[in-house]
């Protein structure tokens, strides 16, 4: 994996306060587990409020949480001052969305001063397993 080198010396603490800010990501329960530059990981506890009507965490809410993953993986990389938009992804739903909890991992693939392009994943952790639940491929703007 590449190493990253963030332009902001306060990477960290920007994309902590940015993910405080986030009033969905605090509506949905999602806590910032680690930030490093270029990668971010998004936890979720599982809640029925939260679910399709089959139970599974509803696509919308993996979407999100995922999405806020990769935004946050490319602001840790930005200029400071700089802030972080989605462009476009793409979101493959690869198993149903079941267990007790879920963690969303962001990760930089390239980064430009204008665009920087992220991969991210979803994993369930159920029974002790993790089962990969998502991948998306995200454009990011730096604005």
């Amino acid at each position: 994996m590449a190493q990253h080198q963030p332009r902001d010396p306060a990477f960290e603490q920007r994309v902590r306060d940015g993910f405080a800010a986030q009033a969905l990501m605090r509506t949905l329960g999602a806590t910032l587990a680690s930030v490093t530059p270029g990668e971010v990981r998004i936890e979720l506890p599982r809640r029925d409020d939260l679910t399709q009507q089959n139970g599974f965490l509803h696509a919308g809410v993996v979407t999100a949480v995922v999405d806020s993953a990769c935004g946050f993986a490319a602001l840790s990389l930005m200029a400071p001052g700089a802030d972080v938009l989605s462009v476009e992804f793409k979101v493959n739903l690869l198993a149903p969305a079941a267990g007790e909890r879920f963690v969303a991992t962001g990760r930089v693939v390239r980064s430009g001063r204008t665009l920087t392009i992220c991969a991210g994943d979803l994993v369930a952790l159920r029974d002790g397993a993790e089962v990969h639940v998502a991948t998306m491929l995200a454009t990011m703007i730096a604005r």
